[in-house]
Order: C-alpha cells, then sequence, then structure tokens
C-alpha cells in the first residue's frame, strides 16, 4: 500500500504541473511617416493701388489654411502654382509666388522652402500667394483665381 499512495503523489505532483504553463504571444508593428491634411479655410487675393500686385497679403486679403497632422520623419512644402485662372484681357505675365507657416506641433516662419517635420503633430498651416506684374504691366479688371498645392511626403 505505501508504494501505491507513493506513486499516487508523485502522479499528482505530475499531473498538476503538466497543467500550469504559459505562452507569449507577440505583437509586431510598424507605423511608416505619414501626413495628411485638410483644407480648413481658402484664401482671398486683393489687389494692391498700383494694380501690380494681386495677393493675399495686400489690405482685405487673407490666406488659406490646412491642418497637417504627422508621425514626423516628413517634408512640407508648396509647389510652384501651375493652375491660374485670368481674364482674357489680362495678356501681359504674372510671376505667381507661394508660401507657408505653420503653428502647433510645428513652428515654420513663413517661407516659400521645403522644411522638414521631424516630431509627430498636429499643425495649422497658413497659406498665402502674390501674383505680381513688372514694368508697366497692371492686373487687367475680371477674376482671378491661383491654386497652391501643399504637399507633406
Amino acid at each position: 500500500m505505501r508504494r501505491t499512495v507513493s506513486f499516487l503523489v508523485l502522479y499528482s505532483a505530475f499531473v498538476s504541473s503538466t497543467y500550469a504553463d504559459t505562452a507569449n504571444v507577440i505583437f509586431n508593428g510598424t507605423v511608416a511617416a505619414t501626413c495628411t491634411m485638410g483644407v480648413v479655410t481658402n484664401g482671398t487675393m486683393t489687389v494692391s493701388t498700383n494694380l501690380q500686385s494681386l495677393s493675399s497679403h495686400n489690405a482685405g486679403g487673407s490666406a488659406g489654411s490646412v491642418v497637417v497632422n504627422t508621425t514626423g520623419s516628413v517634408s512640407l512644402s508648396v509647389d510652384p502654382v501651375t493652375v491660374t485662372t485670368v481674364p482674357a484681357t489680362d495678356v501681359t505675365p504674372i510671376t505667381w509666388s507661394p508660401t507657408y507657416s505653420a503653428a502647433g506641433a510645428h513652428t515654420i516662419s513663413e517661407t516659400p522652402l521645403p522644411t522638414a517635420l521631424s516630431v509627430p503633430g498636429t499643425s495649422t498651416v497658413t497659406v498665402h500667394v502674390a501674383g505680381t506684374k513688372t514694368g508697366n504691366n497692371r492686373f487687367a479688371q475680371g477674376n482671378y483665381q491661383a491654386t497652391v498645392t501643399v504637399r507633406c511626403e
């Protein structure tokens, strides 16, 4: 009978230890450098008193704005203006100059140049555009439109 009891105690210890086990489940994830944007407001250009500047910086003009959300490790920039609408009566050259600044997670003074956004966060980007004429050229009466593309990549 002693043998039977010893066997039961040994068997019991063996059985209970086989039911106690653990396993680690590992989860991996990767967050790629991303940037999302949304237009908050479109801007307004007004003409200068000498009719040689059509700009969001002129009196009565207003900037456009975009909200940028990023993981960081991206670059923010504005493309050269390529899409414009001008009245048929305006036949002299216009030089378009877009600029931007940012406030929030990223502080950027007004610039036309690309800027690295190294940290994650949300910022409001203020966008301006100016069209200029030189020499004796002046803006003609009519409706003008310039499209500024804000790029985050």
